[in-house]
C-alpha cells in the first residue's frame, strides 16, 4: 500500500455549524453543502493543499455508512497539525480561530523542541495543532 492519504474526514455534529467555523470563520475555501440529495449523504469538502481535501461529515452518518455506533467523541484522539512560516502567523491564525468560536486549549507559547505552537478546538471539539517549526524552514 502507498502511503497517500487524499481525505481527512472530520466527524461533525452540526454540519452548517462547521460550514460556518471553517469557511467564515478561518477563512477556508469550500463549494459548501454537496449531496443533500442522498439520505446521509451531505457532506462539505474542503481543499487544503494539491492532492488534500478535508471532509466535515456528520458523525451520524460516519456510523451509518460504518455500521459502528455513534459513541462520545474524545479529542486527545488525533491532532491535526497546520504548520506555518514564523511564530508570528502562528499568533495570527490562534487569534483567528479563538474569533472565529474556537476554544483555545493551549495558547502559542514555546515549545521544549525549540517551535512554537498552540492548540484549539473547533466547534466539536476537534484538536488543531497551530505549528512553526524552525526545522522544516527552507
Amino acid at each position: 500500500m502507498q502511503p497517500r492519504i487524499t481525505v481527512i474526514t472530520i466527524g461533525v455534529d452540526d454540519l452548517e455549524r462547521s460550514l460556518c467555523f471553517y469557511r467564515d470563520g478561518l477563512g477556508f475555501e469550500t463549494e459548501g453543502i454537496v449531496g443533500k440529495e442522498f439520505e446521509h449523504g451531505a457532506v462539505v469538502f474542503i481543499d487544503m493543499q494539491p492532492g488534500l481535501k478535508v471532509a466535515l461529515w456528520p458523525r451520524a452518518s460516519i456510523a451509518h455508512d460504518t455500521g459502528l455506533p455513534n459513541t462520545a467523541a474524545c479529542s486527545t484522539q488525533m491532532a491535526l497539525g497546520h504548520n506555518v512560516s514564523s511564530k508570528t502567523e502562528v499568533d495570527e491564525a490562534m487569534y483567528r480561530a479563538e474569533r472565529a468560536g474556537a476554544t483555545i486549549v493551549k495558547p502559542a507559547q514555546d515549545t521544549f523542541w525549540g517551535g512554537y505552537a498552540g492548540y484549539f478546538q473547533d466547534p466539536d471539539g476537534h484538536l488543531w495543532e497551530i505549528v512553526w517549526n524552525p526545522a522544516w524552514e527552507e
